[in-house]
Formats: C-alpha cells, sequence, structure tokens
C-alpha cells in the first residue's frame, strides 16, 4: 500500500534564495512573468521584432528569380484565376457580378492575403522557430507579432499595386482612398489576435497546421472576396445577417468602400458604411488582440519544452 507524503515546505535557505532572485530582477526560467511586467519587456523587444520582420521580408523568394515580384504576384495571380472562374466561366451562374468587378476582384484578393498570411504564418511561428526560443531569452509574442509586421511590409507593395490597377479601371485617387488606412490598421489588430490564438494552440496540437488550409478557404468564400454578401445573401435572413457581420467582410468592406465609387451608395450592388460598421470593425480589432495576446501569454512558460 503506498502512502501519500507530505509535500515538503520550502526551507529557510530556498526563501532566502527566492527573496535575494527577486531582490536583483532575476526570475525562474522558462517561467510567466506578470502580465505588466511581460508588455514592459515585449516593449523593450520592440527593435528586435522589427529587425526580425525585415529580415524575414528581405529572405523570402531570394532564391526565386524575379524575387520580391511574388510578394505581388501570388494575390494577382489569384485574382486573375477567380476572375476567370467566377467573372468569366461562371458569370451566368453566379448572378450579377458588381459594378467595376476587376477592382472590386483585386481589392478582395489582395487584401485577403494578408489577413491569410498573418493566419498561416503566426500559426507557424512558435513552432518553426523552435532553435530560437530554445535559446534566447524573451519574450516568445515577439515571434507572432514580427510575423504580422512582416506581412505589413509585403501590404504596403501589395496596396501599391492595388491602387494602380483600381486607377487603371477607371476609379480616380481621391482623399477617401486615405480611410484604408484605419481600415488596415483595424485588420491588422485583428490578424494578430488570430496569429496569437493559433500560435498557441499550434504549440498545443501540432495537427491544426493541417487543418489551416481549409478554415482559410472557409472564411474566403464566407467573406465575400469575389461577392458581395449583402447582395448574395439578401434573402437569408439571420444566415445572411451573420455573413455580413462577419470580420473579414466588414473589413473588405471599408477597404471597397473607401477606393472604390462605383460600389459606394444604397440598394443591390453597392456597399452601405456606418459609424455602426466602423464600430465592429474596431470591436473586433481591439477585442482579438486582447483575448489573442492574453491566451498566447497565459503559456508563455510552456513555449520551447517540447
Amino acid at each position: 500500500m503506498t502512502s501519500i507524503l507530505p509535500i515538503r515546505p520550502e526551507s529557510g535557505a530556498s526563501q532566502r534564495a527566492a527573496a535575494k532572485a527577486a531582490e536583483y530582477g532575476l526570475v525562474q526560467f522558462g517561467g510567466r512573468p506578470p502580465l505588466g511586467a511581460y508588455i514592459k519587456e515585449l516593449w523593450n523587444r520592440r527593435h528586435f521584432a522589427f529587425e526580425l520582420a525585415k529580415s524575414r521580408f528581405r529572405a523570402q523568394n531570394e532564391a526565386n528569380r524575379l524575387g520580391m515580384g511574388w510578394v505581388v504576384l501570388n494575390p494577382l495571380i489569384q485574382a486573375c484565376v477567380y476572375g476567370l472562374i467566377f467573372g468569366v466561366l461562371l458569370s451566368g451562374t453566379t448572378g450579377t457580378k458588381p459594378e467595376n468587378y476587376i477592382a472590386f476582384l483585386v481589392i478582395g484578393v489582395f487584401s485577403f492575403s494578408f489577413f491569410s498570411g498573418c493566419f498561416t504564418d503566426g500559426a507557424k511561428s512558435i513552432v518553426s522557430n523552435r532553435g530560437l526560443v530554445r535559446t534566447l531569452h524573451f519574450p516568445r509574442a515577439v515571434l507572432p507579432i514580427a510575423t504580422v509586421l512582416q506581412k505589413l511590409m509585403e501590404l504596403v507593395a501589395m496596396v501599391l499595386v492595388m491602387a494602380i490597377i483600381v486607377c487603371f479601371t477607371g476609379e480616380l485617387p481621391e482623399l477617401q482612398w486615405l480611410m484604408i488606412i484605419p481600415a488596415f490598421a483595424l485588420m491588422s489588430l485583428f490578424s494578430a489576435g488570430v496569429a496569437f490564438l493559433a500560435a498557441r494552440l499550434t504549440v498545443h496540437m501540432r495537427d491544426i497546421t493541417q487543418l489551416i488550409p481549409f478554415v482559410n478557404r472557409l472564411i474566403f468564400y464566407m467573406s465575400g472576396v469575389f461577392y458581395l454578401v449583402g447582395d448574395r445573401f439578401a434573402d437569408r435572413g439571420l444566415a445572411g445577417r451573420v455573413l455580413e457581420l462577419n470580420p473579414m467582410n466588414v473589413y473588405l468592406s471599408l477597404i471597397r468602400y473607401s477606393m472604390l465609387d462605383s460600389v459606394r451608395g444604397a440598394g443591390a450592388k453597392h456597399i452601405e458604411i456606418s459609424a455602426t460598421t466602423w464600430a465592429l470593425a474596431g470591436g473586433y480589432g481591439v477585442v482579438l488582440f486582447v483575448v489573442g495576446f492574453i491566451f498566447f501569454w497565459q503559456a508563455e512558460g510552456l513555449y520551447g519544452r517540447d
């Protein structure tokens, strides 16, 4: 018969050693610091996060002949493929297309590519950097944040090309185009929150990386990338309303409304934007970022121990 032994209390020497360590600011290796201290340390490492993002931005696709050109070519090819399928081959079965469909589709594909990259690469930000996590002491949140910063650098190039394409379709630049800045900023907060959530879940269950492409595709088709959600599902009642409130549809609507004069207005084939739309975009971004960050921080002591 086994007996349960009482937990041995810390000795006086251990308590004195712990007090001395705290006096000099030493913490347990691999432990989780308090949230306030964690945020402060993360801010102190902001330059590390930026340099990490910048080095990865430069290194990607360097082995390819076109190099960084693939940052723009990938979403551009996707837009061409979806335009061919849904704009030409299936044009008779998918309903009437929105006005200036080329610009509408390009904005949708390019903008969604930013979110998709944050989601996919953010999920692997810890597991693909195990060597770095095991050998260096830094807040692990640096890695998902660096991923989002890298995608923001790519987004700058994509937005420039996107703006050129939109101009070629007949839309003229105007001050309202500047509204894409807060729209993308809120979308970045949302994407960072998703990256935090996915990064921690992937550490606990590696198989999630196999499911992410399917989840990404599902979000893609539900978010109105190549159609107007409000028009396509106007008669679907609650289901249509839920799809309209989909965070990605909200962000895409804000960006399109800012850049396309052809979709502004009321009724079918148009996008209506109100203060509620901006409130939803801000709420989605801030809430998911905070929830994702805290969820990620709670497992800080577990990263790199596999």
